[in-house]
């Protein structure tokens, strides 16, 4: 009887039950987090198979008991549960997902999730690149991940120097440019805007399977795609304002004259005293840049699209200077079944009017040199503008303004890239894809004068006839990739990737050079037969390579991966034209192992890798015997144009060979809260391509030949920590990097030394055994002489008190620098020359703080470097003294008999003053508030939602304050490679274009 009740009691409740929780149909709309329709999301019963996915407009219908849960979930968002009830319609908005443990990260020829990954990949998202309003996207690299060094120039439309893990060759060590998968020469033709991802992939397991191209790290750009759903169309832009305050603190036009009185060099201008020009504001100018960009996206089922349009246009700070783009960009990709196919194209027209650098000097040292009391124009010479005359003035300096703004500098170019790709799954897993690159760009730089005269008592500088120079050329780049791809689980744990490839690589660049003179009129810019040259110019480069590549991981746990390629150059003899290029990586991933599971470290994984890459970065036909046309022979008396031997063959010549080790340790607290990663690197690169000078006896016109010799290691430290705080109305994080790097060479061969820049005439930096490359090499200073008894002491060896030979004076007198004579033979000399300063930082680091609250949010970031030396020239001629040039205020306080408490030498001292010494090395240190942004949304409760899903408004200062002890306008300078040689410049201060102070306002908008 009581198994009776309970029986009846059970059939009662279960009814109940079925009766409050029977099966309805709900409907709902699921959003992104911007509350735009999110299409393609999945909706889940929990705990069945009953499911589907929202459509175009994000709307979904259901059928579910109302006691059940449902699962809404899309890729990069987090899941969310949302319990039936007595709910008949639903509305989700689902919230990114921060946990960088999901990120797919772009890696070559493919992607991988940042958990599986072996190699050190350095990953920034769009919202980073687009935070700083840039004119091209590389500059947004700056201070973003550690191991990456990004010197930024203030000329509009120059493209930074940019560097991954310091410098391992004499040569070209730029990193190699990848977009969308089709090797590029850069990003400077690139919309910021148009930027879905970079990875920037830095030891041999990333860039071995590029061969011979990733030497020097790979710079990995991924572009925005459109998605499936309804159409969206954004508008972005920005606008303000650029400026520089910084100034050399120089003489104006009385102490100017008292200091050429007390030198015995006083102008004999007449009526010179009641002028006063400050050419270094005639100079500089504040500019306006404003930024429009403007994109529409959207999909269906089996296709996506985006296209967009930009313009960009940013006035210099320097007069007349300015950068002019125009970008078009359009993705497309569309799938059929089993096949896939997409595109990228973009086109950019770009326009720059550049800094015109007469003789090899910049604008900001003429500015600094010219005599105070000259006006900037005089409408009596011809051209309009007034200069110096050696005879009256004493010197030589130029009308900066007029070798700016006097007729026209004008470079344009027209870039057009993109890919097309097909991909077929042949069976489950396995893919084959084919894909076609296409770079192409025509360049036209002209420049026009008109005769000009600076002044009509005989001035220093003065052409009689108009200059025209035109050089154009073009440049072709076609790249055909074919890949078969395997993806592979067995038993739920053994994941498998396997990837085969072939690639053929060829660039053909043509060039025209043309100049000539107008005598007859200063209306005409077109070139002519008069005093004309005519040059032009062409190469090709061709490459081929193979590749295998397996990467394989155990239920997350345990990683491997391997690479093979082999890679053949144009640039080499049949020799030694192949190369191969290994690659091992392996990791562990501790936090998932059972004893963490349930622990607060939610990642801990170790990694190491090792490998070898390659770099071919030298000219073309260097392994060949060349001719030159372009030689003079004595005959009977006269010169004879004719052909001779201009440069040895070298068929033996090989590939430079970078030997790549790496170590990292990546970690995750509090389900990612707190994350870091710490890397050690060594690199050695082998087998240099170095040119040798050769004995004149030869009687080669080139006088060089390149070959294989010499080592150098590159080393150091990589770490970053961040801080990620989503929870609440206030939500903010942290990221914070640094990096270390320093190189020493190893070997040279037969070489003892090669140098690297000079200035005026002399040798600034140069390479050996023992020490980094392109150091600065001069003398060591030590004070000022004070007296006679001084200069003895130091002048000890016969004949060595460093006497003129023409008139018997003694050169070295009290008031002079004093230099160390290391080597102790009584005497200065060449031989006493040592390290005078190393250009490398010892420590790169980034700091960019985030935060938000409510519809605000804000952007602080600090880049900076420590532990590098600038050489500045600007003191030559701000403090040189051994010419009537301008001068820096401190000359007032140079030594005299009455004033020996200074660091400052007599004027006209002897010609060693200004040598080449640690007297021009300054810190370089510096740390810069790069960006301050502060923003507001407009909430999706005002009355705008019903037209625009999003809205935000913000302000934005860039380089507002600089911490430096460097006195020069700007710490942050580049470097460059010497045309036709291999001599680099590091560090080298020759009156850059500083970098300019930015107030803007800026508007993003998406319907």
């Amino acid at each position: 009887m009581i198994k009776f009740k309970i029986a009846c009691i059970s059939l009662l409740v279960m009814c109940g039950q079925i009766a409050f929780s029977q099966t309805k149909t709900l409907s709902g709309t699921v959003l992104d987090d911007t509350g735009a329709p999110l299409p393609g999301a999945s909706i889940v019963v929990s705990g069945t198979t009953n499911g589907t996915q929202s459509d175009f407009d994000g709307n979904f219908t259901i059928s579910a008991n109302s006691d059940a849960t449902l699962l809404i979930s899309y890729i990069g968002f987090i899941t969310k549960k949302v319990i039936v009830g007595n709910q008949n319609t639903i509305k989700v908005q689902l919230e990114v997902d921060n946990n960088v443990l999901d990120e797919i990260v772009v890696v070559g020829y493919g992607s991988q999730s940042r958990a599986d990954v072996t190699g050190a990949i350095s990953t920034i998202s769009a919202d980073d690149i687009t935070s700083i309003p840039v004119a091209t996207a590389d500059q947004a690299l700056q201070g973003r991940a550690a191991g990456i060094t990004v010197l930024n120039s203030g000329s509009p439309g120059s493209a930074p120097v940019v560097k991954i893990r310091g410098i391992g060759t004499p040569n070209n060590s730029n990193p190699l440019y990848v977009i969308d998968g089709v090797i590029s020469n850069g990003l400077g033709d690139l919309n910021a805007n148009d930027i879905a991802s970079i990875s920037v992939l830095k030891d041999a397991s990333t860039t071995a399977i590029y061969g011979s191209q990733g030497a020097n790290g790979v710079v990995m750009v991924t572009t925005k795609n459109g998605t499936s759903g309804k159409v969206k169309m954004s508008f972005n832009t920005y606008s303000g304002t650029q400026f520089t305050t910084e100034r050399f603190d120089l003489l104006n036009t009385q102490e100017y004259l008292q200091y050429a009185g007390e030198l015995g060099l006083s102008p004999t201008r007449a009526n010179i005293a009641s002028t006063t020009t400050n050419w270094q504001d005639e100079i500089f100018t504040s500019g306006i840049v404003q930024n429009y960009d403007l994109n529409v996206s959207g999909g269906g089922e089996n296709s996506n699209f985006r296209i967009s349009a930009g313009y960009l246009n940013q006035e210099g700070t320097i007069v007349e200077t300015g950068f002019e783009r125009y970008s078009f960009r359009a993705n497309s990709n569309f799938s059929l079944g089993k096949i896939t196919i997409g595109e990228t194209m973009s086109v950019a027209f770009n326009g720059q009017n550049p800094e015109n650098q007469n003789g090899g000097r910049s604008l900001i040292e003429h500015a600094i040199k010219m005599p105070p009391y000259l006006p900037v124009y005089n409408v009596n010479n011809l051209g309009g503008f007034q200069g110096t005359n050696n005879d009256q003035d004493g010197q030589d300096a130029e009308n900066p303004v007029r070798a700016q703004t006097l007729g026209e500098a004008l470079n344009k170019s027209v870039a057009i890239s993109g890919s097309i790709f097909g991909e077929y799954e042949i069976i489950e897993g396995l893919k084959f894809k084919s894909q076609a690159g296409l770079q192409y760009r025509t360049f036209n730089n002209n420049r026009f004068i008109p005769s000009y005269n600076d002044d009509s008592l005989g001035a220093t500088n003065a052409f009689r006839y108009a200059q025209i120079t035109k050089n154009s050329g073009t440049l072709q780049t076609i790249q055909l990739t074919n890949s078969l791809n395997y993806e592979k689980t067995f038993s739920d744990v053994h994941n498998f990737e396997l990837l085969l490839l072939a690639d053929k690589y060829e660039n053909k660049l043509t060039g025209i050079n043309i100049t000539s003179q107008n005598p007859i009129s200063d209306q005409v810019d077109q070139v002519s037969l008069e005093q004309a040259t005519l040059t032009s110019n062409s190469s090709e480069t061709n490459r081929i390579g193979y590749l295998g590549r397996l990467n394989y991981n155990y239920d997350g746990k345990y990683l491997f991966a391997a690479s093979l390629r082999r890679d053949a150059t144009s640039r080499f003899g049949a020799n030694n034209r192949w190369g191969t290029f290994p690659s091992v990586a392996l990791g562990w991933n501790i936090a998932k192992e059972d004893f963490l599971l349930d622990s607060d470290i939610s990642n801990l994984k170790f990694r190491g890798s090792w490998g070898v890459v390659g770099n071919d970065a030298i000219p073309d036909y260097q392994y060949s015997a060349t001719l030159t046309s372009n030689f003079n022979y004595p005959i009977a008396g006269a010169n004879a144009v004719g052909t001779t031997a201009n440069g040895l063959a070298n068929p033996d010549l090989k590939w430079e060979e970078t030997t790549m080790k790496n170590i990292g340790l990546d970690f995750g607290f509090l389900n990612e809260k707190i994350t870091g990663s710490i890397e050690y690197y060594n690199n050695t690169s082998d087998d240099l391509l170095i040119q040798r000078t050769l004995p004149i006896s030869l009687g080669i016109h080139a006088g060089t030949i390149t070959e294989n010799v010499g080592s150098v290691e590159t080393k150091g430290f990589e770490f970053s920590l961040g801080y990620n705080d989503f929870e609440g109305d206030f939500t903010w994080s942290a990221n914070l990097n640094l990096g270390t790097t320093k190189n020493e060479v190893l070997s040279l061969g037969l070489l003892d030394e090669f140098t690297g820049g000079s200035f005026e005439n002399q040798d600034i930096s140069r390479s050996v055994v023992g020490e980094a490359l392109f150091h600065f090499y001069g003398l060591e200073t030590d004070g000022i002489y004070q007296n006679e008894a001084e200069v003895a002491a130091v002048f000890t060896a016969p004949g060595s008190n460093d006497v003129n030979t023409d008139t018997g004076e003694r050169l070295v007198q009290p008031g002079d620098i004093r230099f160390k004579d290391l080597n102790e033979d009584g005497n200065i000399t060449a031989d006493d020359r040592t390290v005078i300063g190393n250009p490398y930082p010892k420590l790169n680091f980034g700091l960019n703080l985030n935060g938000a609250y409510k519809n605000f949010d804000f952007n602080v970031f600090i880049n900076g470097v420590s532990g590098n030396d600038i050489y500045n020239t600007n003191i030559y001629d701000l403090e040189g003294m051994n010419t009537l040039f301008n001068s820096s205020t401190s000359v007032l306080n140079r030594w005299t008999t009455s004033n020996a408490s200074t660091t400052i030498p007599r004027a006209q001292g002897t010609p060693r003053n200004v040598a080449i010494s640690d007297r021009f090395v300054e810190d370089g240190s510096f740390t810069r508030l790069k960006n301050i942004t502060v923003g507001y949304t407009i909430s999706e409760n005002s009355g705008l939602s019903k037209y625009i899903s999003k809205l935000r408004i913000y302000v934005s200062g860039q380089n507002l304050i600089t911490f430096t002890d460097y006195s020069g306008l700007d710490p942050e300078i580049g470097n460059s490679t010497v045309i036709n040689n291999t001599r680099y410049e590091v560090g080298i201060d020759r009156g850059t274009y500083p970098q300019p102070k930015t107030l803007l306002a800026g508007l993003q908008i998406t319907f």
